[in-house]
């Protein structure tokens, strides 16, 4: 059975100060096997102190999400900027020990409205991340010109070892969820170029971005039971991180929540 990882995104954010000591005591009350380590753009002064926290906690962390404004910055032709933090970002990964790498190769309100540069960044991202001996995952970003999976298909076809994360509510956003069930797209799973999931609910329609959410299980329209029925199918046996919202206005975290989440999802998997 593959390792249920939680989003420290979910447990850390604005309303409780992006606190990062919490995730001691958060991970006492937590049976997740591990957490997907989220980095904020106002970490990198502390990024050492952080990455050391982390390690003297013995938080597990097999898993690591780049700053999501690097691929912004590639958007805006800040190309240079932008591997500096990348940079950052994968010695920060290294120290914590983490293995995968994920990014938003485009992101924020351009989006992929200049997806050509992000196109050819992506070289220099990977061989950056490989001297790191870190695995990059291209996420499957929601999209405000084209929409993700064009954008995979284009990666794949300039570099055949590029590899991504599948985004359960960034796919069901576009209506490409379905997709991944379809033999044309099998050879995202046959041959290996799908590495992680992210895993989270959503509740609105084509696009609508006023409900652009990460849901828990069950809090959406997401049919979670086709879902992890294809995943066994295929004999998918690696990483899954839940990034369920856990917390609320006032940062207090919901970790009853997210334990349905893991419980759900290991049920599903044993089935």
């Amino acid at each position: 059975m593959g390792q249920v990882l939680c989003s420290t995104g979910a447990l850390i954010g604005m309303p409780n100060n992006r606190n990062y000591k919490l995730l001691k005591q958060l991970s006492e009350k937590l049976s997740c096997d591990g957490y997907e380590f989220m980095m904020y753009s106002s970490w990198y002064d502390e990024s050492d102190r952080i990455a050391d926290y982390l390690q003297s906690i013995g938080l597990f962390t097999p898993v690591m999400h780049c700053e999501k404004h690097i691929g912004e910055a590639i958007s805006r032709n800040e190309t240079d900027e932008a591997l500096r933090l990348f940079t950052i970002n994968c010695q920060m990964a290294k120290k914590i020990q983490a293995k995968k790498l994920v990014i938003h190769l485009w992101d924020g309100i351009l989006s992929d409205g200049n997806f050509q540069n992000n196109l050819e960044t992506y070289r220099q991202l990977a061989d950056i991340s490989n001297r790191y001996g870190l695995c990059l995952l291209v996420e499957n970003v929601v999209c405000n010109r084209q929409n993700p999976m064009k954008h995979w298909l284009e990666l794949a076809g300039l570099y055949p070892d590029v590899h991504f994360v599948f985004d359960t509510k960034m796919a069901a956003f576009h209506n490409q969820l379905g997709l991944l069930y379809q033999e044309e797209y099998s050879w995202l799973w046959k041959d290996g170029y799908i590495k992680h999931y992210h895993i989270n609910d959503y509740a609105g329609g084509y696009m609508e971005w006023e409900k652009l959410r990460s849901l828990p299980i069950g809090e959406g329209n997401i049919n979670f039971g086709e879902f992890f029925s294809f995943i066994r199918k295929i004999k998918y046996n690696d990483t899954f991180t839940v990034e369920a919202t856990a917390f609320n206005q006032q940062g207090e975290v919901n970790t009853d929540m997210l334990e349905q989440c893991f419980r759900y999802i290991r049920q599903k998997l044993q089935e």
